[in-house]
């Protein structure tokens, strides 16, 4: 077992230390509660800025850790560098957003993004150059000027989004979290068209029921508030931040409706609460992860509620998670441990991604983004 006592992070954007503020207005180097970060090939650092509705973009930066501020290069989503309106203070359109989360790289080049409120995914083949660059696909919607949940009907189709919160895609498919309709959809090919069907569903029996765990009692299929998607060494992976569990299948399922293998965070499928019940966290437990990501034989998971991050290696899952970061021991579930902001300490974390060998953090409560090399959160620096 390894507890993280980590020192200084590699790259923090967002806030200068020592203390986090909520800027009153939107600033190029300010975030408010960014909630998805990822990083292109190309070294850029994305972030969307949920609480400013809008994308943020860094160039290739490798440090020092002092860049917190530095500005953003470019701006998406806003007409004026000080805008924070949902969709840009008009309708939805081909580059608007309304609470964006999930980002992840797509295809070679390419970006794909969680418009939460507009209950679409937007997709760009190549990521955007320029400010106000129209997505090349819309998901979940028939065209880039509707935004109606689940396009306005009571059920939920194989088309349509209901507050989607991730995106993930090992360039070959793209696996969406469908939050609101309590679901995760996989188009077995990345998606070439507007409106385009999702091929698969799972946490539902079929594409049209939207029931918190299917419906039923809670088990190794249904789910309630599904988050992050990942592939970890083949195997799919969902946070259910809902049901404050991990969920893992053997490969990646290939019928709508397959049941997970295994749970983590919970004793059994059946369990749902809180930190298993208890009042204090530990290395078994979860409390409304929000996100993870693959590092070889490691999954790191955004343990939100509990202000922390777990770190699980695939040989010892039963022995529960290994290395912990922003918080000093596995019981403890502090914001920031419940003293003035750390470099090392986090604040309900909601994204995460891998790069190499660096964890970009989406340190929302902080209003920052974060890049730790992961063999310092594994082996505590």
């Amino acid at each position: 077992m390894t507890v993280a006592a980590v020192r200084q992070a590699k790259l923090s954007l967002g806030q200068a230390p020592p203390v986090p503020s909520i800027p009153l207005s939107a600033q190029a180097h300010q975030m408010f509660g960014p909630r998805g970060v990822c990083r292109l090939s190309d070294g850029g650092i994305w972030v969307a800025d949920t609480g400013h509705h809008r994308l943020l973009r860094w160039p290739c930066i490798s440090g020092p850790a002092d860049a917190a501020g530095e500005s953003a290069v470019q701006i998406f989503g806003q007409t004026h560098e000080d805008g924070e309106s949902r969709n840009g203070g008009g309708e939805a359109g081909p580059c608007s957003f309304s609470t964006p989360v999930g980002l992840c790289a797509y295809g070679e080049n390419g970006l794909a993004l969680a418009d939460s409120w507009n209950h679409r995914v937007l997709i760009w083949h190549q990521a955007p150059q320029q400010p106000g660059q129209a997505a090349d696909v819309v998901l979940g919607q028939a065209d880039f000027n509707s935004a109606e949940s689940n396009r306005g009907e009571q059920q939920a189709a194989a088309d349509s989004l209901f507050w989607p919160s991730a995106v993930y895609s090992d360039g070959q498919r793209l696996f969406v979290a469908d939050t609101g309709n309590r679901r995760v959809l996989l188009w077995q090919e990345l998606p070439t068209r507007n409106g385009q069907a999702a091929d698969l569903v799972l946490g539902q029996a079929d594409m049209q029921h939207r029931d918190q765990s299917a419906g039923a009692d809670l088990d190794k299929r249904g789910m309630v508030w599904p988050h992050g998607v990942d592939i970890w060494q083949g195997d799919l992976v969902v946070a259910d931040a809902g049901a404050n569990r991990i969920m893992l299948w053997s490969g990646v399922p290939q019928q709508s409706g397959t049941p997970c293998e295994h749970v983590l965070g919970q004793a059994d499928e059946f369990g749902r609460l809180h930190n298993q019940g208890h009042y204090k966290a530990s290395r078994h437990s979860l409390a409304m992860p929000y996100a993870l990501a693959v590092w070889g034989e490691y999954l790191v998971v955004a343990d939100s509620a509990n202000s922390r991050l777990l770190i699980w290696h695939k040989a010892d899952l039963a022995q529960g998670a290994m290395a912990v970061h922003g918080q000093q021991d596995f019981v403890s579930a502090g914001d920031n441990r419940w003293q003035p902001v750390a470099d090392d300490s986090l604040c309900w974390p909601y994204g995460l991604h891998v790069d190499a060998d660096d964890l970009l953090i989406a340190d929302t409560g902080n209003n920052r983004v974060q890049v730790w090399p992961l063999a310092d959160l594994i082996n505590g620096g």
